[in-house]
């Protein structure tokens, strides 16, 4: 790189060095900033692109913080291939660069900020997007959900604003498509100087309800696919197959084509969207496997490198146009990351890979709030990644999302002897993040949940670093169902146990853990050590006898898979499908006599019952491989309500009235606990009347009127 360049990067990004260079007394200086911090100035955040900016919810005042603004736009990206903090990005040194030798990207971004800098608490809350989806304000303002956030209603009942917290989300999923107002990124192609750079590809894909075409990317709309070659489209197979470990079926090669359909994704530098057509019909819950060569992969390890430099740029007021700079220096002090389920593992992957260290070597999130992720990283960073796929007991099963390590602290893989933790590069390069894990029951069950907290051989309970929380909300499924709840695909009641409430409590205590020390609420969940974390045959026998309900007889079990010899060290797949070397041990919480579960963190719906929350649910008939495990989903399973409907079902289960003889008796039990959660800080004392006020409306006709 060229001094002169150098030179005006300072200039740039780094307000404090015009003062040091308007001073020819510092020449000096500013030759050994040169050799000092040659690295530093390679992946800046190049600018802010602001492109919209105006008041958020008509003017809104929220609490004595007052008014908000949105701001939406894109963040210009420049990172060098050399440098020692972007060495684990795959195939960046394919990417063509600028005259600087930087690789260069955009990302679009949204961003809600006190429209009185001064009123800010000092504290950021990143949502990391989930497939370009905005989530966190539903979580933690129970708001309407919205990629471009502006009115009332996106605000919800105002929790993060009244606190005075920054909110920002932004594109880092390379595989979506335009539309939607979804937040994407435009990560670079990977190709050779004279020839673009090949390779096999597969993806698998299942329907619900009968139909001809889908989606080859997951049957998910706006999500595209990479391109065929020529001799992709002419040799590609696909197999069925109902469960997982069934003999993959051939399906002829005349029985089935792929559409691919540039449509307006070629001027976007999107890829194309690929469709499977069968003539002769899907089967639904089938699981159907697509395998052809494609070309250009993309550099998905870029999105992970967006999001270490954009907040690194917010955190210390970097990035010409940075919105969060006031009077010459940021609003901000501590950065917050929170992602659910594919966002939640992303989380993950960025502190295992090193991305918690920016370029000048700082640390860049203060805390990290990884939500119902289970023991997944994700396909965030090889060659021919794919973002959206996950792995689960019936789909995706054997994708390379849940793989070692899963635990936190180090461990040894038992099938290659590895030895790895998530946290490890971070604490070698001293940016360890403040974390808590938070999973609902049914990572338990779908998405390997035990193995953050058992290691990958699930003898005895693994150690947690004293920098690490694990909180486990019993009776909950992936993300709470809407009341009243439906059956969808499976064969119970989908469960609306609502842990929200606790999850706002607990990111209050991550910022006061990370701004001054003080300890946090203690880690909540199942334990083999105390016999509230079983194997699924021992927990069987401790749920009781349910009519109608039928207790799994299968769970997620993730695999060690041998991807081919260029994975471990270069991360190219080669074996489509992988080798299976062996299966991770995982375990399931235990139950009590009404089959809620023990040694949890329970919602206070689930501590005080009318119903038992699982964290299950068996696919129906009618929706196909009747019996698997419904993904992501639990269950909700009402109390006879009297005596007599009890004894003439043969529910074992005591009824909601010998419970709780009055109304008002149960919303007495429900508004004690709620102040014991209080008092232990898993839940604030203004939700109180929340939880109250919701139950009761629940729970209203489950006693004679009077």
């Amino acid at each position: 790189m060229h001094s002169l360049t150098i030179f005006h990067s300072l200039k740039r990004s780094q307000p404090l060095h015009r003062t040091i260079i308007s001073s020819t007394r510092h020449v000096l200086v500013i030759a050994m900033l040169f050799t000092c911090m040659i690295d530093a100035v390679f992946a800046r955040v190049t600018r802010f692109e602001v492109t919209e900016r105006e008041s958020f919810a008509d003017g809104a005042a929220f609490g004595d913080v007052g008014a908000y603004e949105r701001i939406r736009g894109k963040v210009y990206f420049a990172i060098d291939p050399a440098s020692q903090q972007n060495q684990s990005i795959v195939d960046l040194r394919h990417a063509s660069v600028n005259a600087s030798g930087q690789v260069e990207f955009t990302s679009d971004f949204v961003m809600l900020a006190p429209a009185n800098p001064r009123h800010a608490c000092g504290a950021i809350l990143y949502g990391v997007n989930n497939r370009g989806n905005v989530l966190s304000l539903k979580f933690f303002n129970d708001a309407d959900g919205s990629n471009d956030p502006r009115t009332i209603d996106h605000a919800g009942n105002g929790f993060l604003f009244r606190k005075g917290w920054v909110f920002i989300s932004s594109g880092w999923d390379g595989e979506l498509l335009p539309g939607g107002n979804l937040l994407r990124i435009d990560v670079p192609v990977a190709d050779n100087a004279s020839s673009p750079i090949i390779g096999p590809v597969r993806y698998e894909t299942f329907v619900n309800k009968p139909v001809d075409r889908v989606n080859i990317n997951a049957a998910r709309s706006l999500h595209g696919a990479y391109r065929p070659t020529a001799r992709g489209l002419r040799e590609a197979t696909l197999t069925w197959r109902l469960h997982p470990e069934d003999p993959r079926v051939s399906v002829p090669r005349d029985q089935f084509r792929l559409d691919v359909q540039d449509g307006d994704t070629a001027a976007s530098g999107s890829l194309p969207l690929i469709e499977l057509v069968v003539p002769s019909g899907l089967e639904p819950g089938y699981i159907y496997e697509l395998i052809y060569e494609a070309r250009d992969p993309r550099l998905m390890g870029c999105g992970l490198a967006s999001v270490r430099d954009l907040m690194s740029a917010l955190k210390h007021g970097e990035g010409e146009g940075n919105p969060l700079v006031h009077d010459g220096k940021s609003i901000v002090q501590r950065v917050h990351g929170f992602g659910v389920s594919q966002s939640g593992r992303f989380l993950r992957e960025f502190v295992h890979a090193g991305f918690n260290e920016d370029e000048d070597r700082r640390k860049v999130f203060d805390g990290l709030m990884p939500h119902v992720a289970g023991g997944g990283l994700g396909s965030f960073n090889h060659r021919f990644a794919q973002p959206t796929s996950f792995n689960t007991q019936h789909e995706l099963h054997d994708f390379c999302s849940d793989r070692f390590p899963f635990t936190y602290g180090d461990d040894v893989d038992p099938y290659t002897e590895a030895s790895d933790g998530i946290l490890r590069r971070a604490r070698r390069s001293d940016t360890q993040p403040m974390i808590m894990h938070t999973q609902s029951a049914a990572e338990y069950w779908t998405r390997a949940g035990s193995l953050p907290h058992t290691g990958a051989q699930a003898n005895s309970d693994a150690r947690l670093p004293e920098n690490v929380r694990i909180y486990s909300f019993g009776g909950t499924q992936h993300g709470p169902a809407s009341w009243p709840p439906g059956r969808g695909e499976g064969r119970q009641l989908t469960n609306p146990g609502d842990y929200r409430p606790m999850l706002r409590a607990l990111l209050l205590a991550l910022d006061r853990w990370a701004e001054d020390g003080t300890s946090p609420p203690a880690s909540v969940y199942p334990r083999i050590d105390d016999g509230t974390l079983l194997s699924l045959q021992d927990a069987a026998s401790h749920f009781p006898k349910i009519p109608g309900v039928r207790y799994p007889d299968r769970l997620h079990q993730p695999m060690c898979l041998d991807f081919g010899p260029r994975w471990n060290r270069e991360r190219i797949i080669d074996f489509h499908p992988p080798k299976v070397q062996g299966r991770y041990k995982t375990l399931v919480p235990t139950t009590d006599q009404d089959g809620n579960d023990r040694g949890c963190l329970l919602p206070p719906e689930v501590a005080v019952p009318v119903a038992t929350f699982t964290g299950w649910n068996l696919r129906h008939r009618n929706a196909g491989a009747e019996n698997a495990l419904l993904s992501l989903a639990g269950s909700y399973i009402p109390f006879p309500v009297d005596e007599a409907e009890r004894m003439e079902s043969g529910d074992p289960r005591a009824s909601v009235r010998e419970r709780y003889a009055t109304r008002e008796a149960y919303l007495d039990k429900l508004r004690s606990h709620c102040e014991a959660m209080v008092h232990d800080r898993y839940l604030l004392p203004e939700d109180i009347a929340t939880v109250l006020e919701r139950q009761s409306e629940i729970t209203s006709n489950l006693w004679p009127t009077r």
